[in-house]
């Protein structure tokens, strides 16, 4: 079933998820098991050959985690996503998924602490270069943008100046020149969907309001769907 169009409570309520054949479930079951049974070696090895969608590995994919993955990529109006361990590591991955040692991203200077720290020491270390940029001119995004620059980075609300971050200008500037738009969204989910406005990728830590209780750390990184 698909669920454009429909109210943002309902999306929140129902996308993602069916009822349990087996048990007449409502609520989502928490599928605790790493490992899942084959019907034969040759389904085995379809599914290990990507030939065949379905769970191999809980590391890989979990039902669980399949209901959130889907769930946000709705609310966001994005195609797919990914859960992760933690906001940390959905933006590290999503940086590492299109820059290698040699290459460089463009980063609003706007950043929470931690992924500031992330980016100008971590990321360094790998052999990425971060180049920071005030945000409130988005023509310094181009400014620093040279041929081995492989995305921009921003958050919708940084923590804690919480200045609106211009999205449409910046992608359209990403666009012209075939970089992908990131913009962490944790501080807005739901009010604010960086798709709508020209970003490629939202990433999130799950740990704020998608949490809502602060006590449980994750991390999901979405797909706009928007970008080659």
């Amino acid at each position: 079933m698909s669920y454009e169009g429909k109210n943002l409570e309902t999306i929140a309520l129902h996308s993602g998820w069916r009822n349990d054949e087996n048990t007449g479930s409502v609520a989502v079951p928490i599928h605790q098991t790493t490992s899942y049974q084959f019907n034969d070696t040759a389904h085995a090895a379809s599914l290990f050959g990507l030939q065949e969608f379905g769970n191999i590995y809980t590391r890989i994919m979990n039902p669980t985690c399949d209901v959130l993955e889907q769930r946000m990529a709705a609310l966001d109006g994005g195609v797919a996503g990914l859960a992760v361990a933690s906001g940390q590591t959905a933006s590290a991955y999503s940086i590492q998924n299109v820059a290698r040692a040699g290459d460089n991203i463009v980063s609003s200077a706007h950043l929470y602490g931690g992924t500031y720290n992330q980016f100008k020491n971590n990321l360094k270390e790998m052999g990425i270069e971060v180049r920071f940029v005030d945000p409130t001119d988005p023509n310094n995004f181009e400014s620093a943008t040279d041929d081995k620059t492989r995305a921009y980075f921003a958050e919708t609300l940084p923590n804690p100046k919480l200045q609106v971050f211009p999205i449409a200008e910046v992608a359209d500037i990403g666009r012209k020149h075939g970089i992908p738009l990131i913009v962490d969204n944790t501080a807005a989910p739901v009010l604010c969907r960086p798709f709508d406005h020209g970003a490629a990728v939202t990433t999130y830590s799950t740990t704020k309001y998608i949490g809502g209780h602060g006590t449980t750390i994750g991390g999901l990184i979405l797909d706009g769907g928007n970008f080659d």
